[in-house]
């Protein structure tokens, strides 16, 4: 029997003043959340701003955390296209590597397609990955896709693809789904994004989660991943982070936490956290976990 996935930090990424990934940042980060509790680190996930980060530097990055001494076994690589011909070969590439799992999100560009239209996309997904498809967790994020993936969606993907679909990312947010999933689908791996509900949905059952907390706290988010405890002040921190646009608000912190302010950088479209509203959080999480302002 396998051990549970445990926690996955959904790791922020840095740029440079050019744009560019900073990859010893990157490094620098997956080594310290790896050493601090996390099992993996995920890739160019929502946190990872994976939708702005292409082909090249996905395999540039890929290949300096391998060099570096991170196995591909605690990778895990997001995917976040629509065309089923791009999901592919981004997923293509990173399990040629080796990485343990591909995080999968649904096409989004078009709104109020039905479960039939979604199915067959993830089919086509496969069917171009051919034999090397495998290990793909697929990743329910409505509040950013706009396209839920139903409980008998993941269903049917699991009956059609026994060897491929291996689990759920659960980032709806939505405390009646994610139960409804633990309970439904116990044989899959599910993962809870939503932190505030993590430490529940792992007493019912729930194998971990891809946090992207985990990049401020992974000591703290893995008692709540990988035992199931409570944590209220994490669950406070969250509740106040949504307050703000997330993405650049998880950067704003790590800079403060490591005295670098490269970390404020963003991709276009996105826009990097004003210093008031930077200052603003991190005192509300100063507050609670008693960290000091760089």
């Amino acid at each position: 029997m396998k051990e549970n996935f445990g926690l996955s930090a959904a790791l922020a990424t840095p740029f440079d003043t050019d744009g560019e990934i900073a990859i010893p940042g990157v490094i620098e980060q997956a080594k310290h959340c790896l050493a601090n509790g996390c099992k993996s680190v995920t890739l160019f996930g929502t946190t990872g701003e994976g939708a702005s980060i292409g082909m090249q530097e996905r395999q540039q990055v890929l290949a300096a955390l391998i060099a570096a001494g991170i196995a591909p076994s605690q990778i895990v690589m997001g995917v976040l296209v629509d065309a089923a011909e791009d999901a592919a070969a981004q997923a293509g590439q990173a399990l040629a590597k080796g990485v343990r799992n591909i995080l999968l999100a649904p096409p989004s560009y078009f709104k109020n397609v039905s479960d039939d239209g979604l199915f067959k996309w993830f089919a086509a997904v496969f069917t171009m990955l051919g034999a090397h498809a495998r290990d793909v967790i697929v990743y329910n994020i409505p509040s950013v896709t706009m396209v839920p993936l139903s409980v008998s969606l993941v269903g049917r993907l699991r009956a059609a693809f026994p060897d491929v679909v291996v689990g759920v990312k659960d980032s709806s947010g939505d405390w009646p789904y994610t139960e409804t999933l633990l309970k439904t689908h116990g044989d899959l791996i599910i993962l809870i994004g939503d932190e505030r509900h993590l430490a529940r949905g792992v007493r019912l059952g729930g194998q971990g989660a891809i946090s992207g907390m985990a990049n401020l706290l992974p000591r703290e988010v893995q008692a709540m991943a990988e035992q199931g405890d409570d944590d209220t002040k994490v669950e406070r921190f969250v509740g106040e982070l949504l307050n703000y646009p997330v993405i650049p608000s998880i950067k704003a912190i790590l800079a403060r936490l490591t005295n670098d302010e490269s970390w404020l950088a963003v991709r276009p479209p996105l826009v990097s956290m004003n210093r008031q509203d930077s200052d603003k959080l991190f005192a509300a999480f100063s507050a609670l976990f008693r960290a000091k302002a760089a």
